[in-house]
């Protein structure tokens, strides 16, 4: 994979084609955990993991999987992955497992993962169908935590609450008040929050590429 497609490619799906602010994929669960950073960077990460164990299980077996019952097994396959990463989540970080709640498996009908699964059914490139699939997940989860750190610091007016859900005990003090105000804007964590943040997310992406069109035809 030379340097020009591998860039077009980490371009394409971190901004140009973004899989939540372009394709608007898997907003269920994009709007509805992302109250928090913790929240949404554990989402991010179980639908990465998701993402690469189905697409490397898919390589495995993909040139045996008649065409006819591709689609049943890719979906059985995501599921697999999906209660192994439930599992983990119980076991060892279940106060995350119990929050995230329904999400998790609804990681098995994520747009994202499903689309990405069948690409790599339809014979790509292993180490490129691994890579896309790596890539497109980071394009996800980067708007998924951008989201929740900006509900999470309009609403109490600090970052990084709770990450020892995440990351064990130790990390308690990475908790930062950034704003110093009585009455923080508590409409961002909720419901009608999650949409106004996304708005303005997906609005400034098209502004910005629409001033950089602009730019280059003058230019």
């Amino acid at each position: 994979m030379s340097n020009a497609p591998l860039t077009r490619l980490i371009f394409d799906s971190l901004w140009k084609n973004n899989p939540a602010l372009v394709q608007l994929l898997g907003l269920c669960p994009l709007l509805a955990v992302s109250t928090s950073t913790v929240n949404a960077l554990s989402l991010a990460s179980a639908t990465l993991f998701v993402l690469l164990v189905s697409n490397a299980s898919i390589l495995l077996i993909r040139n045996v999987i008649p065409d006819t019952i591709r689609l049943p097994i890719t979906i059985m396959l995501i599921s697999a992955a999906v209660s192994v990463t439930e599992l983990l989540m119980q076991a060892h970080r279940y106060q995350l497992y119990k929050t995230l709640g329904i999400f998790l498996p609804l990681i098995t009908v994520n747009g994202v993962i499903l689309i990405q699964a069948d690409a790599v059914a339809r014979k790509k490139a292993p180490l490129a169908a691994l890579y896309h699939g790596l890539i497109i997940g980071v394009g996800f989860g980067a708007v998924l935590v951008l989201l929740g750190a900006i509900r999470e610091l309009l609403g109490t007016g600090a970052l990084f609450t709770d990450m020892h859900l995440l990351f064990g005990a130790g990390t308690e003090t990475w908790r930062w008040q950034v704003l110093k105000v009585d009455y923080p804007l508590l409409v961002a964590t909720l419901p009608p929050g999650a949409f106004l943040v996304t708005g303005c997310l997906i609005a400034l992406k098209n502004q910005i590429d629409t001033n950089i069109e602009r730019r280059s035809k003058l230019g």
